[in-house]
């Protein structure tokens, strides 16, 4: 019996400051897929955001997918896949993540695998090698993750955060490998305990809710964004201005160059247009918090089920 199906991925935030390779956010960006099994492999690429690849083999999600098959014994069959996307490509919002999360359903939807959200986020630590993005990703809403040293994967996450956020998203790249470069290779004792301090203050305040508390532990990070920022031209004036603009605090998306405001839920547009013009170089969006996680919707003989 033929069977396609539709898979969509949302977006993700990583870090938010202080959070640094652990906490994560689902953004209401998607990217989306239609899969069918065929013959041999075939990828239409319908929109912006998504890397010029000739060769299937060579593609993220072809990877991920034929990854997964094989940690299970299986060979994949040849699949065609129609791919958009919303997530703009090394700009910090997880879209690597959101790839590999989608080969990773690739294989689990066609070759039945029934991997649970916790099997699919152990197979994307695995590829990546940290699980934050990846895990908002399948999980939807608030996320903390960690790798253990043996291996074993931890996951926290909750839809019950009522935040609004507002994009900075640049016209220019910047590569995850640059930006991990600039990073010390170790941190003081006292540098790490105040780090660790204030990352633990912002999730407390994002759980219960404490925007103004949460906007200002999110600009207190020392792990990775006093290195990065320069980086990232304009970023320390996006910052400032935002704040004026009435953003709780302001951080860097992931690895960059994206920044993210933590701004009040109905203000975004005021907001946005408080900042009109002052950076032309980015493009100010409002983006809710994605709540569902991966979704996979199933087409046999015209019906469809979710």
């Amino acid at each position: 019996m033929s069977k396609k199906w539709t898979i969509s991925i949302p977006a993700s935030t990583a870090n938010l400051g202080p959070g640094f390779d652990s906490i994560g956010i689902a953004l209401d960006k998607y990217l989306d897929l239609d899969v069918e099994v065929a013959t041999e492999w075939k990828i239409n690429h319908l929109s912006d955001n998504l890397p010029v690849i000739q060769n299937p083999d060579e593609h993220l999600i072809v990877q991920a997918a034929q990854k997964t098959a094989q940690m299970h014994g299986l060979t994949l069959p040849a699949c065609h896949l129609n791919v958009t996307s919303e997530i703009p490509l090394a700009r910090g919002m997880g879209s690597s993540a959101s790839a590999i999360v989608a080969g990773i359903e690739v294989a689990n939807q066609v070759l039945d695998l029934q991997l649970t959200p916790h099997d699919k986020l152990k197979v994307a630590t695995l590829i990546e090698g940290h699980p934050d993005n990846a895990a908002a990703s399948i999980f939807g809403g608030f996320t903390i993750s960690s790798c253990a040293e043996n291996g074993e994967i931890n996951v926290f996450h909750t839809a019950n955060i009522g935040a609004a956020f507002v994009l900075f998203i640049p016209n220019f790249e910047l590569k995850t490998e640059k930006a991990r470069d600039a990073l010390p290779n170790s941190y003081t004792r006292k540098i790490a305990a105040q780090a660790s301090a204030t990352a633990n203050l912002l999730t407390a305040a994002l759980l219960t809710q404490s925007f103004e508390q949460a906007g200002t532990y999110m600009e207190q990070d020392l792990f990775h964004e006093p290195y990065r920022l320069d980086l990232i031209p304009e970023s320390r004036e996006i910052i400032l201005e935002a704040k004026k603009a009435g953003a709780f605090g302001t951080c860097i998306s992931g690895a960059g160059p994206t920044l993210l405001s933590l701004v009040q839920k109905g203000t975004e547009e005021n907001f946005i247009s408080n900042l009109n013009g002052k950076f032309p170089n980015f493009e100010l969006t409002q983006v809710g918090m994605n709540i569902t996680g991966t979704i996979v919707s199933i087409y046999t003989e015209g019906s469809a089920a979710n």
